[in-house]
């Protein structure tokens, strides 16, 4: 692998959250608790879209595709942090660091790209709303989830060639639980500062892009929701839009405080993003149960099912 030929480092060592010392049993308990949490509310969502007719919508296809990354996404680097809480060791290989920056950012920009399409696809439900199936047609569907892996592949592949295409001969230490940009390119032995550059505005450009997009299909909703004679009416339009506008707010405040702020901190950074792999993909679940009357109903429905089930 040319990679590996351009460093003499072959493992670095994960370093953790600044300031925990002695804290490590409570945090296994906590973020195994937040990981579990993840995987049950993502799959109860995932199985209730799956099982329903009533939820085979193109709305319901987008959050299903949501549930799926959010069930991926913590993966990427809690397994390893809570094996190192419980006194396994720090070290991940090259390739391994590798891997996670790369399907840190795919899962991360796919998640991006999802929450456009998922404001565009409101857009089209309110803004027009008979030719709202015409216009999300199952082609259309496929066709932008497609788009959205094909995209964040590309995203993920330019960032993690521009970052380990730097020679690392140490130092290995990773000050963070998982390897990303920020953390990765200080430890190169060569000058980052174009690499620094370039990934930086990658990130930040198709974050902007992807946000003013949502911020565009908002602002038509508004004004459409406006539009509406009766209160009952602007509330179950509002109502369909409410849990998605929670969850791009939970997923660009972590984006904005790591790559946007103008310098880095070494303790803020790791815990605005524990926050964001770990504890927003646990939230979703909840969000969109809570504030979704047709998720919630089909969920009490499959879990009154299942106690009829047991009770026989």
């Amino acid at each position: 692998m040319k990679m590996k030929n351009h460093t003499s480092v072959t493992e670095f060592l994960l370093m953790g959250i600044p300031h925990t010392t002695g804290l490590e049993n409570v945090l296994f308990v906590l973020f195994l608790a937040f990981y579990l949490f993840t995987l049950l509310g993502n799959l109860l969502i995932l199985l209730a879209i799956l099982t329903s007719s009533n939820l085979h919508t193109p709305m319901y296809f987008f959050l299903g595709n949501l549930a799926v990354f959010d069930i991926f996404f913590p993966s990427v680097s809690s397994p390893k942090m809570m094996l190192y809480l419980i006194g396994h060791s720090h070290a991940i290989s090259y390739q391994g660091c590798a891997s996670q920056l790369f399907f840190y950012h795919f899962l991360g920009c796919t998640e991006c790209f999802l929450y456009t399409v998922m404001a565009y696809d409101r857009f089209t439900a309110i803004c027009h709303p008979l030719r709202y199936m015409v216009i999300m047609s199952h082609r259309v569907c496929a066709i932008m989830t497609v788009g959205t892996w094909m995209g964040s592949c590309l995203h993920a592949s330019v960032l993690t060639f521009l970052t380990f295409k730097l020679p690392y001969c140490g130092p290995n230490e990773v000050d963070n639980f998982f390897c990303d940009i920020p953390v990765m390119l200080p430890l190169a032995c060569a000058d980052s500062s174009f690499a620094q550059t370039v990934s930086f505005t990658i990130v930040d450009v198709v974050s902007l892009v992807c946000f003013l997009l949502i911020l565009t299909s908002y602002t038509h909703i508004a004004q459409s929701i406006l539009k509406i004679c009766s209160s009952e009416g602007r509330h179950t339009a509002f109502s369909t839009c409410s849990a998605h506008l929670t969850s791009i707010l939970l997923f660009y405040g972590p984006v904005v405080l790591i790559y946007i702020q103008p310098t880095s901190s070494p303790w803020l950074n790791p815990v605005v993003q524990v926050l964001n792999n770990i504890v927003t993909p646990s939230l979703n679940p909840l969000i969109y149960s809570l504030r979704n009357k047709e998720v919630k109903l089909t969920l009490r429905k499959m879990l009154t099912q299942e106690v009829h089930t047991c009770g026989e």
